[in-house]
């Protein structure tokens, strides 16, 4: 897996959350000759493409390009594999790509099978890892317990459960409402 800085992690981790994968805004601690420097070593790595911005939609420009038209930053598939989600086919290509690399296999590429979820282990110390872990306590969590341990919010909470581990990992979240808790999810006892 690819080494990546907190901020590079932070910046894949913001555009994987958007279904167009803008990468913008960037961290509010990233300004100025940092942000060019940490951007253009993501570009160089392929992690992130400019793409042109549709200002009328209000996406957010990272420069302007020589011809006077907008430009913004969007997160690639390999971007999306250096921070562990696998990109979906579903989403919609990005329109309008620059010069800028992109990691794309060939169409005769052989793929693996997508009939099962692939067996993953997440990282320790993780959000995701955490999120296990709290969901495999025998009290389980609560959407309001798993906001608290991981800084999300409660429609990232429920996506990660969804997405992550239910689609990707293959793991069996069930939920129940319990009186003084309300409702409680967990995994099942391996």
């Amino acid at each position: 897996m690819t080494k990546l800085s907190d901020t590079q992690a932070i910046i894949l981790s913001s555009a994987a959350q958007r279904e167009d994968r803008i990468a913008l805004p960037l961290p509010e601690s990233l300004r100025g000759g940092a942000a060019a420097k940490v951007v253009g070593a993501m570009l160089a790595k392929g992690f992130l493409q400019e793409v042109d911005a549709n200002t009328r939609k209000g996406e957010p420009m990272w420069r302007e390009s020589g011809d006077g038209h907008g430009v913004t930053l969007a997160a690639t598939d390999a971007g999306l594999a250096a921070i562990g989600i696998e990109p979906e086919d579903a989403r919609p290509a990005l329109a309008g790509a620059t010069d800028a690399p992109t990691m794309e296999s060939a169409p005769d590429t052989p793929t693996e099978p997508k009939a099962a979820p692939k067996t993953r282990t997440p990282r320790e110390g993780t959000k995701q890892a955490t999120l296990i872990a709290m969901l495999s306590a025998p009290d389980g969590a609560t959407i309001e317990e798993i906001m608290a341990a991981t800084g999300w919010q409660s429609h990232t909470v429920r996506g990660a459960m969804a997405g992550a581990l239910k689609k990707k990992l293959g793991l069996e979240v069930t939920s129940e409402k319990v009186d003084d808790r309300g409702r409680v999810y967990r995994l099942p006892a391996a």
